[in-house]
């Protein structure tokens, strides 16, 4: 089977930058198997599979390791190719998700993703990923993930994980985010994901859901700029909306292509 395959740069407007996704649109679906080899194979943070329904669009997203609930880059690549390279004609794409409907409007190349809000709570930081941490977080919340709040953006810029140690707690499907107030926007942040082929993810769409409602709570806002400081950076802006969260960035195409599964 000869399947067309995009890779994208998400929340960036320079290639090379941002988060890499491949998206892969189908006709029909096929065997997860099959659909873990190929996330495999790309070798990228998420694959993202669609397929076009009459009024909606079907979406999953792969890792090399697991199935994701929710996943924001993805969703902005998937979003990019509809309308740069298969003609979408919606200005609002509904994608039909295992985190229910998801709507992405696109304005003069801005995406805009409409996600759910999961505002964090206090909780105890477990051992394991204490002690992987050079440098110790000053409060500790949870939802999907781990968010672990410090004092300065230089903390997040020179955190430095022990995977030996990391690897030893199992968090699936969820990571670490850590962050802290920007000295050039309003938060900044980074992601790990204990025993993943990809220790941190550039740039994470989903962790949003958990940092704007915080950040918003803190910083009295509800319209922020965010950067998530990987090594290839990646640029957001934020609304709170209640039990939604709206997170907007760009979009380039890295390479378009074709691959056979047989």
């Amino acid at each position: 089977m000869k399947l067309d395959i995009y890779q994208i740069d998400a929340f960036t407007d320079e290639v090379f930058g941002g988060n890499p996704a491949c998206v892969v649109p189908l006709e029909e679906w096929l065997e997860d198997e099959l659909l873990f080899k190929i996330a495999k194979e790309n070798a990228v943070p998420e694959t993202a599979f669609f397929i076009v329904k009459e009024e909606k669009v079907h979406l999953r997203w792969f890792t090399p390791d697991v199935e994701m609930d929710l996943c924001g880059h993805a969703t902005l690549a998937s979003a990019y190719v509809l309308k740069e390279f298969l003609t979408y004609s919606q200005d609002k794409i509904v994608f039909e998700s295992l985190s229910g409907d998801l709507i992405v409007s696109v304005n003069e190349g801005l995406f805009t993703l409409n996600f759910p809000s999961r505002m964090p709570v206090e909780c105890k930081l477990p051992e394991v990923i204490q002690e992987s941490l050079s440098i110790k977080p000053y409060r500790v919340l949870k939802a999907r993930d781990y968010v672990l709040i410090y004092e300065a953006e230089e903390d997040i810029r020179n955190i430095k994980v022990d995977r030996q140690v990391f690897d030893q707690i199992n968090l699936d499907p969820g990571g670490v985010i850590v962050t802290a107030k920007g000295n050039d926007c309003d938060f900044v942040s980074r992601f790990f994901t204990p025993q993943a082929s990809i220790l941190e993810d550039p740039v994470t769409g989903s962790a949003h859901c958990s940092l704007i409602p915080y950040w918003a709570d803190v910083l009295k806002k509800q319209e922020m700029k965010a950067m998530q400081i990987s090594e290839r950076v990646g640029n957001l802006q934020c609304e709170n909306c209640g039990d939604r969260v709206l997170i907007s960035g760009r979009a380039r195409t890295y390479s378009v292509g074709t691959f056979w599964t047989e």
